[in-house]
């Protein structure tokens, strides 16, 4: 069952993901070469703290690190690490969900790290945002669930790219992952009637080559087969009247 958040509810995702975007502007400063995984990770749990924000991936089915971590042909649910130093040219995929007094935001973000100039990274990672928009342009009231999808997978398949079928985005709440799941690929028209109060978590997840993933051996980290490139990004999305709530963006300060 999909859940309708009342405006009490909705206020305090609101708050959470207005605090989480300030928590990934003030990291991107420290993503550069020859810094860990597991360095990063320490930055943000201290400022989850700072921001009176509780980590909802520590401690889910027993996660350790309060944010997930992916590098290159990492896809999600990364481990920071020690050993994982960034290099120039990496793509580093940043997924934190937090609440504020029980309600939860969910948001990933993509850095190129160091001075790369490389085209067709930033091209796959542009389409990777463009895709969530097209799927965020379409969650309002009295359109179907699969239409987020089709417009998700319809942006990056015209580019060229592949979408991950394995995972997908989900509803959002007082739980990190509520009903219903949000694929990234499907026909138009199917699925519930979205609903004003409806939350939501949209992430496409694409890859530069096929869609195939596994879990490495850590039991957490989702890889690419053949180790083609990844990208993924995230928003929490409040269904209204009108056009979508973005909660995890700055207003005037995002696309």
């Amino acid at each position: 069952m999909i859940q309708i958040k009342n405006k009490s509810s909705i206020a305090k995702m609101e708050k959470a993901g207005v605090l989480l975007a300030e928590i990934f502007n003030e990291i991107s400063a420290i993503i550069k070469p020859g810094v860990t995984t597991a360095q990063i990770n320490t930055s943000i749990a201290e400022k989850l703290k700072q921001k009176g924000l509780v980590s909802r991936a520590k401690g889910y089915s027993g996660y350790r690190y309060e944010s997930c971590i992916s590098v290159n042909d990492e896809v999600i649910h990364g481990e920071p690490s020690d050993s994982k130093k960034l290099k120039d040219g990496d793509l580093v995929k940043i997924d934190i969900c937090a609440s504020w007094k029980n309600y939860c935001a969910d948001m990933a973000r993509m850095f190129i790290v160091g001075s790369s100039d490389d085209s067709n990274i930033k091209k796959f990672v542009d389409v990777a945002q463009s895709a969530l928009d097209a799927g965020i342009n379409k969650a309002r009231s009295g359109n179907r669930l699969s239409d987020i999808s089709a417009a998700i997978q319809h942006e990056v398949e015209k580019h060229g790219y592949g979408v991950i079928r394995d995972f997908a985005g989900h509803g959002i709440g007082k739980r990190l992952h509520e009903e219903p799941e949000v694929l990234n690929y499907g026909e138009p028209g199917r699925g519930p009637v979205l609903r004003p109060g409806m939350a939501l978590a949209i992430e496409p997840m694409i890859t530069m080559g096929d869609y195939e993933v596994f879990v490495a051996e850590d039991g957490w980290t989702v890889k690419t087969v053949d180790n083609s490139l990844t990208a993924h990004v995230e928003d929490t999305v409040i269904i209204t009247e009108g056009e979508p709530n973005i909660l995890t963006r700055h207003k005037g300060r995002e696309k």
